[in-house]
């Protein structure tokens, strides 16, 4: 029997993990890029010409990609956000589109906590006096973080997850959901409370972005939204760069709109050096880390794997992005 052909692209892997990369071995021929960052459009449309299966990260998967691919029927996303990916596209030639929802969730969530705290207690700045030799610790008065109010845009895995680890804190949660109905016992059950928009900006001392891009969530948080919120609040996106608007952001912090922000994701990654948030004081960035643990990736890796597996095997993928593609597969 021929074995399939597989592309895993540098940025969908910090490492493949022994284990499942074995296991892909066994059922494919399976193709890593040495390319080491995100791949351009016509390099995707040279790499899925002869694959069954490729797996990525923040690759572009285009229409004009798909029409040069052969025989794909699997596009694996290595990780939860699949706006790089034309669903559309994807459905309309009967290619799964897999993730991994819930293989970063604690992860994420733990990066989320820690940029509260290092915001809340100016942790990155006391380092860096610090280690340069400067005992100013009258510099770096900071907040406690019980009492104050929480709010989430967005309560699915990470959200839920966030909302835990801030109740033991003793903070208060509130929560701004497009779909109330489909997390109300979840919002239940952490005791938080579900509010609109405007009034979980204006209560929050700090708001946490954990929704999905879409078109229609593009510059979710922008200058009107900003000046809604209280002059102590923090902002924080572990989602997706482009749900904020940077320009705005950059005003609202330099003009003290907001006390403070910490960002994880940017419209354009990596940012170009002359990004105008990084002249800021009062800003934390990382480098897109928030669900690069050794047990998030593990996760990952295995969950691709077993769903690439399951379409070479005849059946459905367990994580399936795009499931109107049901109607053409079955």
């Amino acid at each position: 029997m021929e074995m399939h052909n597989v592309y895993v692209t540098s940025r969908s892997f910090g490492r493949f993990h022994e284990g499942p990369l074995q296991r892909l071995k066994q059922e494919a021929h399976v193709t890593m890029s040495d390319h080491g960052r995100s791949l351009k459009e016509h390099e995707m449309k040279g790499v899925v010409k002869d694959v069954d299966a490729i797996v990525v990260g923040d690759d572009p998967v285009t229409r004009e990609v798909m029409k040069n691919a052969n025989r794909l029927r699997v596009i694996a996303k290595h990780g939860i956000g699949v706006d790089k990916i034309d669903l559309i596209s994807a459905t309309d030639n009967g290619i799964y589109v897999t993730f991994t929802p819930g293989a970063v969730s604690d992860s994420v969530a733990d990066h989320t906590l820690a940029l509260v705290l290092a915001l809340a207690r100016r942790i990155p700045q006391a380092h860096v006096s610090t280690k340069s030799g400067n005992w100013e610790s009258r510099n770096f008065m900071g907040v406690e973080l019980a009492g104050k109010t929480l709010g989430l845009f967005g309560f699915g895995r990470i959200g839920s997850k966030v909302a835990e680890r801030a109740l033991g804190f003793g903070m208060k949660i509130l929560v701004n959901e497009i779909d109330p109905d489909r997390v109300r016992q979840e919002i239940a059950r952490v005791g938080a409370t579900c509010v609109d928009k405007e009034t979980l900006l204006r209560s929050s001392d700090i708001v946490v972005v954990l929704i999905p891009l879409s078109h229609d969530t593009k510059h979710f948080i922008g200058g009107k939204e900003l000046a809604l919120m209280k002059k102590t609040a923090f902002l924080i996106n572990t989602a997706r760069g482009p749900l904020v608007d940077e320009s705005a952001l950059f005003q609202a912090l330099k003009e003290g709109e907001i006390w403070g922000a910490a960002l994880d994701v940017y419209d354009e990654e990596p940012p170009g050096r002359d990004f105008p948030i990084f002249d800021l004081d009062n800003v934390i960035v990382t480098p897109h880390i928030a669900g690069y643990t050794y047990e998030a990736n593990y996760n990952m890796d295995a969950t691709v794997v077993n769903d690439i597996i399951r379409v070479f095997e005849g059946q459905l993928p367990e994580y399936l992005a795009n499931r109107d593609v049901l109607e053409k597969t079955h």
